[in-house]
């Protein structure tokens, strides 16, 4: 994403040569760049400022399709989860003690969000 970015900066500054001679491509020029950052990223040329400020994932383009202007926002669905201590390590199932383990460590409730 870091290369693409750059790439449509390098545009970007390209055009800006051909609008110093010529003031009236100035708009054309700045939409074609909008339209690269657009195809490109999913992220229009105020999404990467805003996702730069904020250290956020942000995009009109996903807010179009009905989701979080920013991914960070989006609440995800948390399984139920019950994890028992075995031999090694901790294992976890969808489902209470489907070997008949009795050692549990751990029980997340769903909708409770993720373990921090």
């Amino acid at each position: 994403m870091v290369v693409r970015f750059g790439l449509l900066m390098g545009l970007f500054l390209l055009g800006a040569c051909s609008a110093a001679s010529s003031a009236n491509s100035v708009a054309p020029q700045a939409a074609g760049l909008e339209l690269l950052s657009v195809i490109g990223t999913d992220k229009t040329l105020g999404d990467h400022v805003i996702s730069f400020a904020t250290g956020k994932n942000c995009s009109r383009v996903r807010q179009e399709l009905g989701r979080t202007y920013c991914e960070e926002d989006e609440k995800g669905h948390v399984d139920e989860v019950y994890c028992y201590r075995t031999l090694a390590k901790v294992t976890c199932y969808a489902v209470p003690s489907p070997h008949g383990e009795t050692n549990r460590v751990d029980h997340t409730p769903p909708g409770s969000g993720p373990p921090r």
